[in-house]
């Protein structure tokens, strides 16, 4: 961090002060940080619209786009209820019995555990 804050000291700034933020997934089991820190399924998804919505190019109007983009997170919506999860069910029952504390935390040691990694 002390290289950040050499060169570039309001971003070092920046990123003290959203500590808090962007260590926030630390409260969950290490087995969901990958599928936390990820966005992947949200890239997938509008790779998917952007895909159908350039083959037709030019939408009459407003009501069209929204009943074909509504159709594909419709379809989105039913692939992932019939099975397909990113996180499996015990990992979630997990992560909803882990007891999330603001009162009293110090980040530190996560911040030191992560820079180790």
């Amino acid at each position: 961090m002390t290289a950040i804050a050499e060169r570039f000291p309001a971003a070092a700034e920046h990123l003290d002060d959203a500590r808090e933020e962007l260590l926030a997934f630390t409260a969950f089991p290490r087995e969901v940080w990958r599928q936390i820190w990820s966005n992947n399924p949200q890239e997938r998804l509008n790779k998917e619209i952007r895909r159908r919505t350039d083959v037709v190019g030019i939408f009459p109007n407003r009501a069209a786009i929204i009943r074909l983009i509504g159709a594909v997170l419709a379809e989105q919506t039913d692939e992932w209820t019939e099975g397909r999860r990113y996180m499996g069910l015990e990992i979630l029952a997990k992560a909803r019995l882990t007891v999330i504390s603001n009162e009293g935390t110090d980040t530190k040691p996560a911040t030191a555990e992560l820079a180790a990694a």
